[in-house]
């Protein structure tokens, strides 16, 4: 193996596939990245943990094929701190030169016969072709309130649905609720089909930041009834479905609301973040009082102390004290762009909807805390 590369291209390509890597697994090569240079000019580079392969093309001087698999902390380093300038990879028995410019680096690695196979091919039959900037914004949108302990616990997933050219998705965890509907450009070989997929949001939080560095306009994705392949041009995403029936989250979406407040977003986020000072951390439990064009925000800590805030807001109904647990409040307000909030309210027991006053189709469901007392 023997190749040379552009720095940057080489480093957005390791920084893409060392998302899939495993820092302490039973198998050390699952924390190495599998290098392979071809004679077409091409080097891919792939990692896998087992529940998520991550694989990408870069476009290199190949002068001898061959593959070996390389620590990716240790490559990235090494990598990140050279010079601009092109960089020569060459093995030599059980390690790897790199050189660039003056520097120069050996490294040890792991034969690429103990790297688990990766399968990325799979059959095109039940597949769709979307934009991908609204894509990548309903992820950022939803998945924050996916369930983070079990990986296979179905609330860890979000539920994503192409019906022709709007998409849905919707994610969970019992105490709140995301959902989103964005018009897509839809380029899908059968537009009229209803695409439908449960995946889990930890790879879909790797997604969001793939695609940051390998962007491109569309994003194909391809499923068979266990695995998942997701394309951004020369980068590819292997998963596992997840299976199971998902909640039927538009049922848990009351109907009507007979109380709405309209918020300015940066006015409330800077009063919880004042009020949460003095918060319990164990609940993170902050009241709100809705009455006369205000909102008085307040928290207590029987070890630390109480607090208070109030802001001016649009709200003439009668007077509502309803309490949440307020880091569920403020992840949804530093996601939305809108920069008036409106706040629908029931009673204080009630599931309560934080939705941007624009026309954006996105509701963020908080269940509310029971005080005491």
């Amino acid at each position: 193996m023997k190749f040379t590369a552009g720095k940057e291209d080489l480093l957005n390509g390791i920084r893409i596939v060392e998302r899939a890597t495993v820092v302490k697994g039973l198998q050390p090569v699952l924390a190495n990245i599998l290098i392979e240079s071809f004679s077409n000019n091409q080097v891919k580079l792939t990692a896998t943990d087992f529940d998520l392969s991550i694989t990408t093309i870069i476009t290199a001087q190949v002068e001898e094929e061959g593959k070996y698999t390389l620590p990716a902390k240790k490559l990235g380093d090494i990598i990140s701190r050279l010079q601009d300038e092109l960089v020569k990879i060459e093995l030599n028995g059980s390690s790897a030169t790199i050189t660039c410019k003056n520097s120069k680096f050996d490294i040890i690695g792991i034969s690429a016969n103990e790297f688990p196979p990766v399968e990325e091919n799979i059959s095109e039959g039940d597949s769709i072709e979307i934009e991908t900037k609204p894509f990548i914004k309903a992820i950022r949108e939803v998945v924050s309130a996916a369930a983070g302990y079990e990986t296979n616990n179905l609330l860890s997933g979000v539920v994503c649905e192409v019906n022709k050219n709007v998409l849905e998705m919707a994610a969970t965890d019992g105490n709140r609720l995301a959902r989103v509907r964005e018009v897509i450009k839809n380029n899908s070989a059968d537009s009229e089909k209803v695409f439908e997929m449960l995946i889990s949001s930890k790879v879909l939080a790797e997604l969001s930041k793939i695609s940051l560095l390998a962007e491109t306009e569309s994003i194909k994705i391809c499923k068979e009834v266990k695995k998942i392949v997701i394309a951004l041009d020369k980068t590819k995403i292997i998963t596992k479905l997840m299976q199971g029936q998902f909640p039927k989250y538009n049922q848990l979406i009351p109907q009507t609301f007979p109380k709405e407040a309209v918020v300015d977003k940066f006015s409330l986020i800077s009063a919880l973040e004042r009020v949460a000072v003095m918060v319990n951390e164990k609940n993170s439990i902050v009241k709100f009082e809705f009455a006369d064009n205000q909102l008085k925000l307040s928290g207590d800590s029987p070890e630390a102390g109480n607090s208070q805030d109030i802001i001016d807001v649009k709200y003439t109904g009668e007077p509502l004290t309803i309490a949440f647990n307020y880091k569920f409040v403020l992840e949804f307000l530093k996601i939305v762009e809108s920069e008036e909030i409106a706040v629908k309210l029931n009673s204080s027991l009630s599931a309560t909807v934080f939705a941007p006053c624009s026309e954006e189709d996105y509701i963020y469901l908080v269940m509310p805390v029971q005080l005491r007392g």
